[in-house]
């Protein structure tokens, strides 16, 4: 009789080691390598207390490892390790789940959170901690991949998408945030160009999108290599602060690139702006868009914002009108819908700048996607909001480490892979490990081989390592 409903039996086999399911997934490893980030975290990121067990650099690999490989919490770790052909493999046994969480736990200073606390204002609920050395430490060995990858390149223009992003949480030390829920609100600052994150902030649920946003976005242009020279910045209107659009506008700029910055920041409408907006006579509406329930035209307003400094240059406000078609209201009952965006930029044509702008979507919103849907970035591994920002920022690592992967290693027709196909085509190739004359050999199929060109990867693999000295 058969055991199950297909003709073949299952047996439990010794492990010895000889079988892997994942032959794929050390490319992740020897890709960080390759670009000397276990370097990078040997410097910069210090956490244990002895000089035994697990380095810090064992450990970051081995999270690097569990969110490439579709891992979603601490314990999963636990089905990496019962892979014992991936052991041999990497040439060691990964840490414990136990191991990993000490790690976070390592990454929090409930002291900073204090500290913050205490110096809020009188009226502010809202805080945002500094971080810890350990987390600092990561950010660096992020910034050191972000220059290791772009200096195999050409690219000299870098256009940073900002955006914040909810994960909800139903632990007991998540706050609430503007949806209703509870949960968390990272930052997040991504390299259009090079599909690349720069700068990351993990924030309460309830810290306000628009609070403090500037020393992120420094942070995020710091991050960026020398031979970087042209610069470009799109937000959304958390980053309509008077405090960001004077720095992005002033060329002599304080904690950032000397020159010209060419923005975009979606505006606040505010009843002074919704009122420029309105009095736009109907012929210098220009079309943007038709959609299929409701057209898009775009204006020049004349609009100054606050107490913008009357020695600055004007800022350009470009409206956009929506209106629905004939008969269609928005949920709020009106047909006719003003948003704003702001700029810099006088170079090209209204239709033209709005498009740019919400090219945006597809950018840093894609990142958000991607972390939280299959990198574990959603899914707060404990209440400490130290060591869930240390997961945070290792998704973020995570998703560096693939784009570098795809980009400098992989067949060109993974370029564009999502981690959930990269796993599938690559990561989880079957194999058979023999050993002949003193070398481990990996077996796997022709077709597979095929379809992911583990050879010709590895053998790029170490023409980087050789490179970065």
């Amino acid at each position: 009789m058969s055991q199950g409903v297909l003709a073949y039996e299952v047996q439990a086999a010794g492990e010895d080691g000889t079988l892997t399911a994942r032959g794929g997934l050390p490319l992740v490893i020897e890709m960080l390598r390759a670009l000397r980030v276990d370097q990078a975290i040997a410097r910069h990121v210090r956490v244990r207390e002895r000089q035994r067990g697990y380095t810090e650099g064992a450990v970051i690999e081995a999270f690097v490892l569990l969110l490439a490989g579709g891992g979603e919490c601490l314990d999963d770790i636990e089905v990496l390790r019962a892979d014992r052909g991936l052991g041999r493999l990497l040439g060691r046994e990964l840490p414990t789940a136990d191991t990993l969480r000490r790690f976070l736990y390592a990454c929090h200073r409930p002291e900073l959170i204090d500290q913050a606390r205490t110096a809020r204002g009188p009226e502010e609920v809202a805080y945002i901690p500094a971080e810890s050395a350990a987390l600092r430490g990561l950010g660096q060995a992020n910034r050191e991949l972000v220059a290791a990858v772009a200096a195999r390149g050409a690219c000299t223009r870098a256009t940073l998408d900002h955006d914040a992003t909810i994960l909800e949480s139903h632990k007991r030390e998540a706050l609430g945030h503007y949806k209703g829920g509870r949960g968390y609100q990272p930052a997040v600052l991504y390299w259009a160009e090079q599909d690349l994150v720069v700068a990351d902030e993990y924030r309460d649920g309830n810290v306000p999108a628009g609070m403090k946003n500037l020393p992120l976005i420094q942070r995020g242009f710091a991050s960026l290599p020398a031979r970087v020279s042209e610069y470009r910045f799109r937000a959304d209107s958390a980053c309509y602060e008077e405090e960001v659009l004077q720095w992005l506008a002033n060329p002599a700029r304080v904690s950032g690139p000397q020159g010209a910055i060419a923005f975009t920041i979606s505006a606040d409408m505010t009843p002074e702006l919704r009122g420029k907006c309105e009095a736009v006579p109907e012929r210098r509406w220009t079309l943007v868009e038709e959609r299929v329930e409701e057209s898009v035209h775009c204006a020049e307003v004349e609009f100054t914002p606050g107490d913008w400094p009357k020695d600055a240059q004007p800022l350009r406000y470009v409206a956009v009108r929506i209106r629905k078609t004939q008969g269609l209201l928005f949920a709020a009952g009106y047909d006719t819908k003003y948003l704003a965006v702001v700029s810099n930029r006088w170079d090209v044509s209204g239709p033209e700048l709005l498009r740019w702008h919400w090219a945006k979507a597809g950018t840093i919103e894609h990142v958000h996607d991607v972390t939280k849907n299959e990198l574990g970035a959603a899914v707060p591994p404990c209440g400490r909001f130290g060591a869930n920002a240390a997961w945070y920022r290792l998704s973020m690592l995570t998703y560096n480490v693939l784009s570098a992967l795809k980009s400098l290693v992989l067949p060109a027709h993974l370029s564009a892979a999502r981690p959930k196909r990269l796993r599938f085509a690559v990561f989880t190739i079957a194999g058979r490990l023999i050993s002949h004359a003193g070398t481990l050999i990996l077996r796997i199929g022709h077709t597979a081989e095929h379809i992911a060109g583990l050879i010709a990867a590895r053998a790029r693999l170490r023409t980087l390592a050789a490179a970065s000295g």
